[in-house]
């Protein structure tokens, strides 16, 4: 998939075509351009249906409609979400309220999604990401915004590859080409997106339903290290956690459907400046009225002896 989302050979409704578009109007820098400070928003699991263990989607489409209703009064860069739009794959009332909801997005702000688990199953086939990509658009692809590149990609390729190893293989292929490219292209920032995280505390954490393969993740996250990616933004967990590989940040945000854990719903806001990418998560009711992009404040230079 090229940068700048060329969604071509499908028939999508409105939104999906507007999503290819709107990634069009997203430009990079070039070479030692400056950059004006960005912010961008990460939503993950609206899942409609789980609340109510799919009796209804009310939760969901409140949650979503002020998710979306925030965007439009912030004006980010563009949003993300970070799989499991539904809660279950194929069901045509939770695909066609969350396509409702998410074509209410300014048509100004791209709006970029990627699969999670419940979109394309825990072991994804080439059947389950031929449906996603039907209604949805592609599972991976790349996008550049200022002074990053964005780097989506299907993790559930990576969390079981058994019942789609030429999808995995292709996947696997791509994002090194992509990430061999933004290194020599000197992108100042490389963040990557994808539903499940590697891990949640520590590198050698048992692997399970809520991270990602250990020998799995020991290579993607050399392969990052060694390209220059600085983030990883995932979802999944339903719950906030941060970790660290050497220098590459690994971001698990809550959900902006069901909270789990001791979270409530949310959404992450993103901030990308030459020098470096900061991040909050917010619940709902505390998101401010704007986004500053003033720099950060230093702290006084104390004397000696003070």
């Amino acid at each position: 998939m090229s940068t700048g989302l060329s969604f071509r050979g499908f028939c999508w409704p409105r939104l999906l075509r507007r999503v290819a578009w709107a990634g069009l109007l997203v430009f990079g820098l070039a070479r030692g351009e400056a950059a004006e400070p960005l912010f961008f928003l990460q939503l993950s699991d609206p899942q409609f249906g789980m609340c109510a263990a799919n009796a209804n989607l009310l939760q969901e489409t409140a949650n979503f409609e002020f998710a979306i209703a925030t965007a439009n009064r912030l004006k980010p860069a563009f949003v993300i979400i970070t799989g499991d739009l539904v809660n279950t794959a194929g069901d045509q009332a939770q695909v066609d309220e969350y396509l409702r909801i998410a074509a209410k997005l300014d048509r100004s702000i791209p709006l970029y999604h990627l699969p999670g688990n419940h979109d394309v199953g825990n072991e994804p086939t080439p059947e389950s990401i031929a449906a996603y990509v039907a209604r949805f658009g592609p599972d991976h692809y790349s996008f550049r915004c200022g002074p990053m590149i964005g780097l989506a990609i299907n993790s559930g390729l990576v969390q079981s590859a058994a019942r789609a190893p030429q999808a995995a293989a292709e996947q696997e292929a791509w994002l090194k080409a992509e990430l061999e490219k933004a290194k020599r292209d000197g992108v100042r920032h490389i963040v990557v997106f994808q539903h499940h995280p590697w891990y949640l505390a520590s590198l050698d954490e048992p692997a399970g339903y809520h991270n990602l393969p250990v020998a799995e993740r020991r290579r993607y996250l050399d392969l990052f290290r060694q390209s220059g990616v600085t983030h990883v933004f995932a979802g999944h967990h339903h719950a906030n956690a941060t970790a660290k590989y050497e220098s590459v940040e690994i971001v698990t945000s809550g959900a902006i459907g069901k909270p789990l854990r001791k979270d409530v719903s949310g959404l992450r806001v993103v901030i990308v400046r030459d020098s470096g990418i900061e991040h909050r998560f917010y619940h709902l009711g505390e998101i401010p009225n704007q986004i500053d992009l003033s720099p950060p404040k230093q702290a006084p230079k104390t004397a000696p002896g003070k």
